[in-house]
């Protein structure tokens, strides 16, 4: 194995320290602030030692690489960007703390997500539907890494999906943006130009994100162990299930314990370094 090592600012004493607790035979340097130390192995204390320097780790097979996957999947609000759209849209009623406050508590799994969600976009009702390109123009920022993850993803061939809680009217732009192959999110119910407070069909929830998968799994004919998928928020553990490699990105505790990595501290390009 080896033990992946990337943070804003790593010091030559924490990666002799690292090394050390990892038996390590050698540090390579594989980008500015990223670090592989070969032949690692798990021991006490290397947790606690990143979590103290504010540094990410991973240990990960020393042959795996990126080109041998085939499908990345990713959540949207709080993962390939940095808002969630409801709080945004609710912020322009003058109810984000309330709506975000209920957006919290569904992402650590507290309450049902379908509830939640149908609660915080009924608020929304009378709302101009031309809100949701206000928040995409005025509001939308793409995570740190984002570009940099997708567009080696489609040099390598790796097919995208983009499953959210969200709102079409969002993804749809990203798709083309962004050269994302699939997207799967709500559709916000509109009359006379103005939100209803209802979504149209079924709500994309847990369920919804990793069905999506599956048949875009299942029409690509391709396995388990071809996926990376990345999420932060408790609905998305069922899509990360059924990936090879799962990413927590800056994400709630819940999440972070079920991934097989987790990133905290740095971009969404730090899931590249991953692999050799």
């Amino acid at each position: 194995m080896h033990l992946v090592i990337q943070g804003a600012d790593v010091s030559t004493p924490d990666l002799k320290h690292l090394a050390k607790l990892s038996g390590a035979s050698r540090i390579e340097r594989t980008a500015d602030t990223v670090f592989r130390l070969h032949d690692a192995r798990q021991a006490d204390g290397i947790a606690s030692a990143c979590e103290a320097a504010q540094l990410d780790y991973a240990f990960v097979p020393a042959e795996r690489r990126f080109a041998d996957f085939r499908l990345l999947v990713m959540d949207m609000d709080s993962t390939l960007i940095t808002i969630e759209t409801i709080d945004e849209l609710a912020d322009l009623v003058g109810l984000k703390p309330q709506v975000a406050e209920i957006t919290a508590r569904a992402m650590r799994g507290e309450i049902e997500y379908d509830e939640s969600l149908r609660n915080r976009v009924a608020l929304l009702a009378g709302l101009d539907e031309t809100a949701l390109d206000r928040v995409y123009d005025e509001r939308l920022k793409l995570s740190p890494g984002a570009e940099e993850l997708l567009g080696a993803a489609k040099r390598a061939g790796i097919r995208t999906l983009l499953v959210s809680g969200g709102f079409t009217r969002i993804t749809e732009r990203l798709k083309p943006r962004l050269g994302l192959d699939y997207t799967y999110a709500n559709t916000l119910e509109t009359s006379n130009g103005k939100l209803t407070g209802r979504i149209v069909g079924r709500i994309v929830n847990a369920d919804g994100k990793r069905e999506e998968l599956i048949r875009v799994r299942d029409a690509l004919g391709i396995e388990r162990a071809q996926i990376i998928a990345i999420g932060d928020g408790a609905n998305d553990l069922k899509f990360m299930g059924e990936a090879g490699v799962s990413v927590a990105y800056h994400a709630k505790p819940v999440v972070r314990n079920q991934a097989t990595h987790a990133v905290n501290h740095v971009g969404l390009d730090a899931v590249l370094h991953l692999f050799n």
